[in-house]
């Protein structure tokens, strides 16, 4: 079984889940540009964390034989904040970097006016770059959320075949399914999905332009969420066909648009600007 998250924030996670992750079939992830879990206080912090998405990490990722690209954006929650928005003047020179598959996270936190302009002037820089788009439905107020999100995305000037809403639900699937966008689940322990409701999504709108992922991060999450859903499908009567597209193939058509995938894991380099992930001796 071959696996590829298309949602895990990899920066978050220790090297054991690296290795948990290869052993049950995770061959490649998408590490999208998010929060850090507290208030950033200037653009540098993020230009640090995007050169960490584009270098360390798919340093770290090989050592493990996983191929690892990201997203970049300037996240809705934090596009609230003034001292963070310089960062939508800097984004061109990131997003045409090799491993970027994507611009996101964007989309809604809070539906501010802010949040407005933000997912608007980044779907627009994704249209600019030929990038697709991975947008963030807000965790509150849903189906509000996502039908002001597919307003702003209708608006723009990106197709809506090339937009990826994620963090979807049963209350907003049936207008994501209606809207042409690609489809986002995240599978989390205890909030967002569970994975007998995926398995009941997949049931009800099937396999075609839906992506499941972990999207675990520094909060209680769980890594192999997307080895579970493979074997919870399996379990439920679908093929290791149907497994393969929605675990495999769907993630790879999607972020595939961005003309920058690759998927073979070269041999690594021992260090990374002078730095290993060894400690303590070989």
């Amino acid at each position: 079984m071959r696996i590829f998250d298309p949602h895990i924030h990899m920066t978050s996670r220790t090297t054991d889940d690296y290795e948990a992750m290869y052993a049950a079939g995770v061959r490649a992830v998408v590490e999208p540009a998010f929060w850090l879990g507290q208030p950033r206080t200037s653009p540098a912090s993020f230009f640090d964390y995007f050169d960490a998405l584009l270098g360390w990490e798919p340093f770290r990722a090989a050592q493990y034989g996983i191929a690892h690209h990201c997203t970049l954006a300037l996240n809705p929650k934090e596009a609230n904040d003034p001292r963070c928005t310089p960062v939508l003047d800097e984004l061109p020179r990131y997003l045409v970097k090799d491993s970027v598959v994507a611009v996101g996270e964007i989309g809604y936190d809070a539906m501010t006016p802010a949040e407005d302009t933000a997912l608007a002037a980044q779907l627009q820089l994704a249209a600019d770059h030929g990038l697709p788009a991975l947008v963030h439905t807000p965790h509150r107020d849903k189906l509000a959320g996502l039908h002001r999100t597919l307003d702003v995305v209708r608006e723009s000037a990106l197709p809506v075949e090339r937009t990826l809403l994620d963090h979807l639900n049963e209350t907003t699937v049936a207008a994501a399914a209606d809207s042409g966008c690609w489809l986002g689940f995240s599978v989390y322990p205890d909030t967002k999905m569970d994975t007998d409701r995926m398995v009941t999504v997949l049931r009800t709108f099937g396999t075609e332009r839906i992506l499941v992922n972990s999207a675990a991060d520094w909060g209680r999450s769980d890594p192999l969420k997307t080895r579970e859903v493979a074997d919870a499908m399996l379990a439920a009567g679908f093929t290791d066909d149907d497994v393969d597209r929605v675990l495999w193939r769907n993630p790879v058509a999607f972020y595939g648009l961005s003309g920058r995938l690759r998927l073979d894991v070269p041999a690594p380099d021992a260090l990374h600007e002078g730095n290993s992930v060894l400690r303590g001796g070989e």
